[in-house]
């Protein structure tokens, strides 16, 4: 063979080789302008009167959010299902630098800190325990006779944590089990790296005294099994309190509230709802319990017992009943109560109150409830009316329908002339309902409405973003299963946006360009978060979905 030959031979060789193993081309990846916002959302519903309302948001409006202008930028992958909502820290001092963080939980009991303007990972942990693994479904053995379908797999942490963020951490509960014997922890971990702090995790463990349903020598012991933790977590004057429900109304189970020191995770607070009786869960279709300033604690609780026999107003056993409670030394008392006067007929029927999360009103003396009989009970917080054999003594009672039983998260708004109260359960359309600051009550007549939106069990989670009470900067955010029963199955879901001040006015949604912007299934009972620009939409597609302008 000649040298130009061999050169001609060798030239066409080494083509072939770089053909065969030409470099993949890398992941287009969303580069973010510099956000001039850093606002932080540390718990669910942005505050302790769990409201829904980030009245800083100064890039978002009723102007630039359309399908032409807003969209979706990009996701942030994860290993499971999302229940939880998720938190954004702004300006943490994490990967050599300040960004805005995001953090993101799933029933997989792993926790992610992305960035919440790129989508950067900085990191991701399981907090299962040791030689254990997240339950699921099928673990819950005598859950609605054995058919539990509440959940469609893990159910590892469900609660959204909550962020202190002068200690910089963050707190959630995560469940494991070996599937012969079940654990739950609250752990604490470091926002900037996932460790565990000191003192983390503890288990969690409780005993009540009482003659109530599971008792053994008048003692109630925490079941860890049984015990759903369902309710977003509160931090309250250095105090991280956790509640519980059940799964399916599989007894025996109580409404606990435990209350553990935020800088040593010891155990400071045990209260039970029904010692004497059973059931009482806390559920509010997964919001927090609300707080006030004075350090008192509201909460709504489900079907069970209410006082002793014959005697409903006694305070030892408080199912189907609002309640304000302030904490006496190592447990709660009940300072205010309401319960329906119909409350056996609601607990008969399935019909118990504290199907709807709860919030308190800005800048007002009033909680909102809401129970599956369809019905909005307007509370005063310091006086909530208590037990009446015949009547509400409340403040105000407003019906919307008996096919409107309130697996929803209601939001507040305080515009420029108006303050609303936003409701969207299924079977029932989008409510603006404006509050009246001078009388104290909700005006139906004055309401605004959207017709159309969720079916099956389980209505809109609603979120508010607005820069302050600025006309043409309020927007409403409602994300809801698109089709199918969402209480018992995974359903494709959709996110909305509506001018605050006229719901009737459709923005954008995630179905006008859905080849862009679809995000997958609903995320059942966890908000869209809308923080420095963004909304960060959970799913059950193993992804948080980032929208915001092109």
């Amino acid at each position: 063979m000649s040298k130009h030959a061999l050169l001609v031979l060798l030239l066409l060789v080494s083509l072939s080789a770089c053909k065969d193993n030409v470099a993949p081309v890398k992941e287009t990846r969303y580069h973010a302008p510099p956000n001039p916002q850093s606002v932080s959302v540390l718990t669910q519903h942005n505050d302790n009167t769990r409201s829904g309302w980030n009245d800083s948001e100064a890039a978002l409006t009723t102007s630039n959010v359309n399908v032409q202008k807003f969209g979706k930028l990009f996701t942030m992958p994860v290993d499971d299902q999302l229940y939880a909502q998720p938190l954004v820290v702004g300006r943490l001092a994490i990967g050599g630098a300040t960004h805005n963080v995001a953090f993101l939980a799933t029933v997989n009991n792993t926790v992610y800190a992305y960035d919440a303007d790129d989508g950067t990972l900085y990191w991701q942990k399981s907090f299962t325990a040791p030689g254990m693994r997240p339950p699921t479904r099928s673990d819950m053995t005598g859950a609605c006779g054995g058919g539990y379908v509440d959940f469609s797999g893990h159910i590892g942490i469900v609660g959204t944590p909550v962020i202190d963020a002068a200690r910089s951490t963050m707190y959630f509960v995560a469940r494991s089990t070996t599937g012969a014997s079940f654990v739950q922890h609250l752990h604490a971990v470091d926002l900037a790296t996932g460790n565990e702090v000191a003192g983390s995790p503890t288990k969690i463990t409780a005993t009540a005294n009482g003659i109530g349903d599971g008792s053994v020598s008048g003692v109630i012991t925490f079941d860890a099994q049984r015990q759903n933790q369902r309710q977003a977590l509160t931090l309250l004057d250095g105090i991280v309190y956790v509640s519980f429900a059940s799964h399916c109304d599989w007894r025996p189970y109580h409404g606990w509230i435990l209350g553990y020191d935020a800088a040593t995770l010891q155990q400071q607070v045990v209260y039970n709802a029904t010692p004497d009786g059973n059931s009482g869960g806390m559920w509010e279709s997964g919001m927090g319990m609300a707080a006030d300033a004075g350090g008192n604690l509201y909460v709504v609780t489900g079907n069970g017992s209410v006082g002793d026999p014959g005697v409903p107003t006694d305070l030892t056993n408080r199912s189907e009943s609002a309640l304000k409670l302030t904490r006496s030394g190592s447990t709660l008392q009940v300072a205010s109560y309401f319960t329906p006067w119909n409350y056996s007929y609601l607990n008969d029927y399935d019909l118990d109150y504290g199907g709807m999360g709860a919030l308190l009103i800005g800048n007002s003396g009033y909680f909102l409830t809401g129970g599956k009989d369809g019905n909005l009970y307007l509370l005063n917080k310091d006086d909530m009316g208590g037990y009446q054999p015949s009547s509400n003594n409340v403040q105000q009672v407003l019906t919307l329908g008996r096919g409107a039983t309130m697996h929803c998260q209601p939001a507040y708004f305080r515009g420029g002339s108006k303050q609303f109260v936003y409701v969207w359960s299924e079977n029932s359309p989008l409510r603006a309902i404006p509050f009246d600051p001078a009388g104290n009550v909700l005006n139906p007549l004055g309401q605004i409405i959207f017709s159309g939106g969720p079916g099956g069990e389980s209505g809109a989670m609603l979120s508010v973003s607005s820069n302050g009470s600025a006309d043409g900067t309020g927007i409403v955010w409602a994300s809801y299963a698109a089709s199918g029963n969402a209480e018992h199955e995974v359903s494709p879901g959709i996110l909305r946006a509506f001018d605050a001040n006229d719901v009737s006015r459709e923005l954008w949604n995630n179905q006008q360009n859905a080849q862009r912007d679809a995000a997958g299934y609903y995320a059942k009972f966890a908000s869209p978060t809308v923080a420095n620009g963004h909304v960060y939409l959970p799913t059950f597609s193993n992804q948080v979905v980032v929208y915001g302008l092109m």
